[in-house]
């Protein structure tokens, strides 16, 4: 039986969940459709989804279609929870982008389809909600041409929209043919000289309509309502037929990935782990990350709609394993796979709170509940304050802080508030800059030579660190003691913020040769060690830094803005004041649409007094764009966590017992 893993995307609201439940339906796991309003979906499994209506965590449901078994991830749609769907993406062998006949096209959706294309999955677009009053197919057909993509490929018409009698009508092989065969041939030459000469056989053209579905050339448009069920069968037949198997070779070396992390009853780890080659087994030792190893305990895979205890889980399919304590997600287990789907494709979260328990007594199990959540999702960072005992988390936007208060009370019985959510800005060098603290001479305590230089380098390259010296100058350890130092140290540069592109190169390097007397141990007063290393380094980075001097950036959101245009005179001022320039302005019948770049801590309030500017027929869309250098007003600080490298006497103090003068 072949395997195919297939992701369900969308913008929040479009429908999603209700699809996958209709799905379930049509193929005979589920009775009963459940209802995201009434919380009774398969898929929505925690209790604040099944409140809030939304999906928040990545959940995966399996089917057959003949003689294919179908693991479908429904994911979560709104942005504030787009690390589950980057996580999913790496493990999907086609997809199903359903867009909302009534709204359109919508911020979201365009950010999956930039990405789908990016990575060339293999998706399928369904246009949901033909039932619902306002829906207009062709609209959102030529919406879909324009903003998404103009490779689509209608594969049907829609029939009494809007009402509760709207239905799919497939094309029939004439009807289909002209558009096909227009969008197929400039990927074919040989179709096209077919074409030209007037003999395509129909299982010529849908042969390559299969092939360049596969290779994410094209994509077919279906159109139905995941409510009545319209059009779901000829969905579920697409997918069968134009979607590609899963690949892997079942007695190949293991190779799989983790993409969800949960917890059981008992507070064990559960990793979800997709298998590109081998085969696993229970009692199975694996190796993963840097050479971690764990012995798996348990395997259940996913089939007809449940997932079941198995021996093993082979190539193509998804198993949950049991026993790897120390997995994260993202981790690769056994040999490694190269893939572009390994790297991030979504922005990192722009906006950051410190998290305050209402008891005090719970200061230690907010600590531990904290991790427990970071580590089911890595792109939430945790930032501990060890001088104030805070914690700061990372976010994506407000409605995830409700989900975090909401998922501690109900999971850990911990009642949270939180401080003001401030934006994550960045650090980069503004040039260049270098400093050393040489062995054995005043004013450096440590048995150590460490010289770096800082040098700006271009946008989103992060941090490299390079070496002047010969890494055969002293012992290994003591290089990448130095490495690891610099990059911990970068976490938090002159004003507190993350320093990122720049290139770090260690231009002087020394040591004191290890040290011992006859029938004596290891002179650790006279001989160097990695904590030497790891305490001169943050006083070489931040005097270089100092030097090379540093640039505070914020966050920014590309926005649009659709207003109607009566209403224009009153938003312009406030979207000056809020520090927006919009670049383009687009007048559309009664309505005006504006586009541009508006800070992201000023995104929140926009967004609250838009409804009263508007009559609430405003419409805002945003997404992070890039970082812009802070130009006005005082330059944001943010509180140190480290022990402040840039205060040397209370560095020293506080580091190292050889406190030198």
């Amino acid at each position: 039986m072949h395997m195919l893993n297939l992701g369900i995307l969308a913008h929040v609201d479009a429908g999603k969940t209700s699809l996958t439940e209709r799905l379930l339906h049509t193929v005979g796991v589920i009775d009963e459709i459940g209802s995201v309003d009434d919380g009774s979906t398969q898929t929505d499994s925690l209790a604040l989804e099944r409140q809030r209506g939304i999906t928040i965590k990545s959940a995966v449901v399996s089917f057959a279609i003949d003689d294919v078994t179908v693991n479908l991830l429904d994911t979560p749609g709104h942005p504030d929870f787009i690390a589950e769907v980057e996580r999913v993406l790496g493990v999907l062998d086609g997809a199903v982008l359903v867009v909302s006949a009534v709204e359109g096209v919508q911020a979201q959706t365009r950010v999956l389809m930039r990405t789908l294309q990016r990575l060339r999955i293999p998706t399928l677009v369904f246009v949901n909600k033909i039932d619902r009053a306002g829906a207009q197919d062709e609209r959102v057909l030529a919406n879909i041409a324009t903003r998404l993509t103009p490779a689509i490929v209608p594969m049907g018409s829609v029939g009494e929209p809007g009402t509760r009698d709207a239905r799919f009508t497939p094309f029939d092989d004439a009807r289909l043919q002209s558009p096909l065969l227009d969008l197929l041939a400039e990927h074919d030459d040989d179709l096209l000289a077919a074409y030209v000469e007037g003999r395509v056989p129909r299982d010529r053209l849908r042969a390559a309509l299969v092939r360049q579905t596969g290779e994410a050339l094209v994509h077919p448009v279906f159109f139905g309502s995941a409510m009545t069920g319209a059009g779901v069968s000829e969905l579920i037949a697409g997918i069968r037929e134009l979607l590609p198997a899963a690949e892997g070779d079942v007695d190949g070396p293991v190779s799989g990935t983790v993409f969800k992390v949960e917890r059981g009853p008992a507070g064990e780890k559960i990793a979800y782990a997709r298998m590109f080659t081998g085969t696993l087994r229970t009692r199975d030792r694996l190796t993963f990350r840097d050479g971690e190893e764990g012995k798996v305990t348990a395997i259940s895979v996913f089939d007809q709609g449940a997932a079941v205890r198995e021996g093993a889980v082979t190539a193509g399919r998804i198993g949950r394993l049991w026993g790897l304590g120390d997995i994260r997600i993202g981790d690769t287990i056994g040999v490694p796979r190269k893939s572009p789907t390994d790297e991030h494709h979504f922005s990192p979260p722009t906006l950051e709170t410190v998290v305050v328990p209402c008891r005090a007594a719970d200061k230690g199990a907010l600590h531990l509940a904290l991790t427990q959540l970071a580590e089911q999702d890595p792109l939430i960072n945790l930032r501990h304050d060890d001088v104030r005992k805070e914690i700061s988390v990372s976010l994506y936007g407000e409605v995830q802080k409700e989900v975090i208060q909401a998922t501690l009370a109900d999971e850990f019985g911990i009642d949270v508030t939180f401080r003001e959510t401030t934006p994550l800005c960045v650090e980069r060098p503004m040039g260049t800059g270098a400093a050393v603290e040489f062995n054995k001479k005043d004013p450096n305590p440590f048995l150590a030579t460490v010289g770096l230089r800082i040098d700006p380098a271009p946008v989103d390259s992060g941090v490299e660190f390079r070496l002047e010296v010969e890494l055969g100058a002293m012992p290994y350890a003591f290089f990448k003691a130095v490495e690891d130092t610099v990059r911990d140290t970068l976490a938090e540069g002159i004003h507190g913020w993350q320093v990122t592109d720049c290139t770090v190169t260690m231009t002087h390097s020394g040591y004191s040769p290890r040290q011992s007397h006859a029938h004596q141990g290891f002179d650790k007063s006279m001989s160097s060690t990695g904590a030497d290393f790891r305490g001169l380094t943050p006083l070489v980075v931040m005097s270089a830094l100092r030097e090379a001097g540093s640039q505070v950036y914020e966050p920014m959101h590309r926005f649009r803005l659709e207003v109607p245009a009566d209403t224009l005179a009153a938003v312009l001022p406030v979207l000056a004041r809020q520090r927006a320039v919009a670049r383009t302005t687009e007048m559309r019948g009664a309505a005006c649409v504006l586009e541009g770049v508006v800070p992201v801590a000023q995104v929140h309030e926009l967004e609250q007094q838009l409804p009263r500017l508007t009559r609430g027929e405003g419409t805002l869309e945003c997404a992070f764009d890039h970082y812009a250098p802070v130009v006005r007003g005082v330059v944001p600080d943010r509180p140190r966590t480290d022990l402040n490298p840039l205060d040397r006497k209370e560095y020293l103090l506080n580091v190292t017992r050889r406190v030198g003068g």
